[in-house]
């Protein structure tokens, strides 16, 4: 065997692909003198390394649970005027990472709190950060789950240890007082070391009824409020919004 075929054959032992298949192109360019050896090889490495982060990327993006796939790009700012489109937008630059800030959603049902939730994330992930997203009522049967297998502490800390949790559709369903106190848990543990995105249909004077306790209510919204960024949405449904135009283009 040759040390041409030796070659390729290392590059696909060492999973080094995107060298692997760009290597022909690169040696006809180094024997036409049209590439210097150096620049081959680092034109081929860079390749090789932005395929590797772009591959990460899409890695965490696929683990962080989202329902869905939806941007910035795919946000209708003209159906919400409540919102500050740059405000936003500006959560693309991902500054709340670095204070250890909250992202609040409060609306009705419809206007687009998951939606910015999961964007928000996605631009996280995008970033390599460990994002992960998860409804309430399921992060709660999670948690207590893990509690009648006497594995809670293990449990919280895999929460714990993401740098971006996002809590869907508080207050979509009830909530037990002892359900409170595990969120409560969470919450806590990740006070001020990591940022937690929250959605909810329910304004915070309303809390101490949704958790049916206004003292755990209030400490929940002591940590989440503290290093936070809060944006209510007062717009009509995205859902109703989609039946209008249905209706219209029917009768058009």
């Amino acid at each position: 065997m040759n040390n041409y075929n030796k070659l390729k054959n290392n590059l696909e032992k060492l999973n080094l692909n995107k060298i692997n298949d760009n290597i022909d192109e690169y040696i006809d360019l180094i024997n036409k003198n049209k590439k210097n050896f150096i620049d081959a090889l680092y034109e081929l490495t860079e390749g090789q390394v932005s395929f590797k982060d772009e591959n990460a990327k899409l890695s965490l993006i696929r683990t962080a649970g989202f329902p869905y796939n939806k941007t910035f790009d795919d946000f209708d700012f003209t159906y919400q005027p409540s919102l500050n489109k740059e405000e936003v937008l500006d959560l693309k630059n991902l500054r709340f990472i670095e204070k250890k800030e909250n992202i609040l959603l409060i609306g009705s049902s419809g206007v687009g709190k998951t939606h910015l939730a999961i964007s928000t994330g996605i631009e996280c992930a995008k970033n390599r950060l460990s994002t992960y997203f998860i409804t309430c009522y399921d992060l709660i049967q999670n948690l207590k789950k893990a509690r009648l297998e006497n594995r809670l502490e293990q449990k919280m800390k895999v929460y714990v240890r993401y740098s971006v949790l996002i809590i869907d559709e508080i207050g979509y369903l009830p909530i037990e007082v002892d359900e409170a106190n595990l969120l409560f848990q969470l919450i806590n543990k990740r006070y001020e070391k990591n940022t937690t995105i929250i959605t909810s249909n329910i304004n915070f004077n309303k809390w101490g009824e949704l958790f049916k306790d206004s003292v755990i209510a209030s400490a929940i919204l002591d940590r989440l409020l503290h290093h936070s960024m809060i944006y209510n949405i007062t717009g009509n449904s995205y859902r109703i919004k989609d039946k209008i135009e249905s209706t219209d283009r029917n009768e058009n």
